[in-house]
């Protein structure tokens, strides 16, 4: 059995389209491989994130981690953070650690695929292609996204659907 895949296309891509603005981060370099503080069995340390120019009317953020290319026909979601206010600008490395100690205002943190309410670093299959890893900042013209902590991804991504108004992206890859 060949666990050789197509490669799937950005899932943003197949989304409406919305305003983009810039994110950049000291730990992951767009569309190259990830550091080890942000692979789940090395560091499992969300990466710092910086975003700017956010479309007016942003009154919130959510910050989400999304593999496409997990060997599932919904992708394995790494991060699902809600609720950031329109103030925050910047998320230091190690922001997405369990129990989210240091998360500015009401911020909170859904379940990742793996099941804590935490960032999970890359984990694909060994000997599984390269699979990438985007971190989005959704700026929401809303103060709360309308969700709670037990919400899924699926129920979090369904809800920015509506409530979107711009997406920031940077990718990293990995593979194991």
């Amino acid at each position: 059995m060949s666990l050789e895949r197509p490669v799937t296309p950005n899932p943003y891509d197949l989304l409406p389209a919305t305003a983009s603005f810039s994110v950049t981060s000291a730990d992951v370099t767009d569309g190259q491989p990830l550091k080890d503080d942000q692979v789940a069995a090395l560091g499992n340390t969300s990466p710092q994130l910086s975003w700017s120019g956010a479309p007016e009317g942003t009154r919130s953020y959510v910050v989400t981690c999304f593999d496409p290319d997990a060997p599932t026909p919904s992708g394995f979601w790494h991060w699902v953070l809600v609720d950031l206010p329109a103030g925050c600008t910047s998320l230091d490395t190690g922001a997405g650690a369990e129990g989210g100690a240091g998360l500015p205002g009401g911020a909170f943190m859904c379940r990742n695929d793996g099941g804590p309410k935490a960032f999970m670093g890359a984990a694909p299959p060994e000997g599984d292609q390269v699979h990438r890893y985007y971190f989005v900042v959704h700026a929401v013209g809303e103060d709360s996204l309308g969700v709670d902590s037990d919400a899924s991804a699926a129920v979090v991504s369904f809800n920015l659907a509506f409530k979107t108004l711009g997406r920031a992206i940077i990718y990293g890859t990995y593979q194991h």
